[in-house]
């Protein structure tokens, strides 16, 4: 097993789960416009750490590739990582319940938030990880 290779592979992993976990509620609620009430609601909205989700996906695969240093790599996706749970988190624990419950019937959506913020520490481990293998940590 090879850990340079695994590391940002387990990082990019977790990238496309939390941008997956995000497209989630599109599927379970019949309109689009609830979802973005549903995004909205909270503190800050997860979408924004989408959006370093797919920049972290770059920044992975050009380190695990050789194209940029991996050790810069290793400790932005680190950064960008722990920046995307800590903002999820604050998202997750702001929206109010009863707009959750009142979205669908689908009991998926009780726990949504919470796999949003799950999908997202795949991203710092994979990059803690990374960083361990190139003997940073």
């Amino acid at each position: 097993m090879d850990d340079l290779r695994l590391a940002p592979a387990v990082g990019i992993v977790g990238c496309v789960l939390y941008l997956l976990a995000l497209v989630v509620p599109y599927g379970l609620v019949e309109t689009a416009s609830a979802v973005g009430a549903y995004y909205s609601s909270g503190a800050l909205s997860p979408l924004l750490p989408g959006v370093f989700a797919l920049v972290c996906i770059i920044v992975l695969a050009a380190g695990r590739e050789g194209r940029s240093d991996p050790s810069i790599a290793a400790g932005a996706s680190i950064g960008m990582g722990v920046f995307i749970v800590a903002l999820s988190l604050l998202w997750a624990v702001t929206v109010p319940e009863s707009l959750v419950l009142g979205l669908t019937e689908s009991t998926l959506m009780e726990y949504h938030r919470w796999g949003v913020v799950l999908a997202g520490i795949l991203i710092p481990v994979g990059g803690t990880w990374f960083a361990r293998a190139l003997d940073l940590l």
